[in-house]
């Protein structure tokens, strides 16, 4: 079972890392696009949506990755 939850835990780390690196991506992706003379703001709605969705995504595995304690 332990070796499972390790396996588990290494798969949302891994993913983790990935998310996170997607979303700071996004982040200067964002920033260059409000930098820019005309914004596309379709494209700029469009990767905020996007950044949001990965904010979402990381907390839950955050979730998952930190174990439960019970008080």
């Amino acid at each position: 079972m332990t070796v499972m939850v390790d396996q588990d835990n290494n798969e949302y780390a891994l993913e983790l890392a990935q998310l996170q690196q997607e979303h700071r991506d996004l982040d200067a992706a964002i920033e260059a696009l409000h930098q820019s003379p005309a914004p596309d703001l379709l494209r700029l709605q469009r990767l905020k949506k996007r950044k949001l969705q990965l904010r979402d995504r990381i907390s839950f595995i955050e979730d998952q990755i930190t174990p439960d304690i019970i008080a």
